[in-house]
């Protein structure tokens, strides 16, 4: 297996990983056309940020997202982990520990200085995966507005 950060023609098989996730969450829906769409703004932007992947042979078997911002509390450059998913035939093996400590490293070499992310409330298994991990619960409520066009 091998971890690095994926290119344009890995949208279509990333965007399978990510019917699998969008599945599973309660807010959210599989859409293709508007993953590729995000995926690609993420692989092709100056800065926004990274999507790592695990890939065995030609296959990519997970996935995470690092998204940039900078944080005026600690007037510096912070992640936002969005988009961790591992397919299911590969959960429980190891490969989710793996991309996640390597999304660590990749973001302390970006000169980042925290990770943030979501998860759903009732997803107890990740939330032991995160803590396990070093993540803590935060004391912040996730508010969201959705901005129609």
């Amino acid at each position: 297996m091998e971890i690095h950060t994926a290119v344009s023609s890995d949208i279509p098989q990333l965007c399978m990983l990510l019917d699998t996730l969008f599945s599973q969450e309660a807010e959210f829906k599989p859409d293709s056309e508007l993953q590729a769409l995000g995926l690609g703004a993420i692989i092709e932007g100056d800065g926004i940020g990274d999507i790592l992947i695990a890939k065995q042979s030609d296959q990519i078997i997970g996935m995470v997202n690092l998204l940039y911002t900078v944080s005026t509390a600690l007037g510096s450059r912070v992640a936002i982990l969005e988009d961790m998913v591992i397919a299911p035939q590969q959960r429980g093996l190891g490969v989710g520990s793996l991309l996640l400590n390597y999304a660590i490293d990749f973001a302390k070499q970006k000169g980042c200085k925290r990770i943030t992310l979501l998860t759903d409330n009732d997803n107890e298994a990740a939330h032991r995966f995160y803590e396990q991990h070093g993540f803590t619960e935060s004391s912040m409520v996730t508010y969201r507005l959705f901005l129609d066009f």
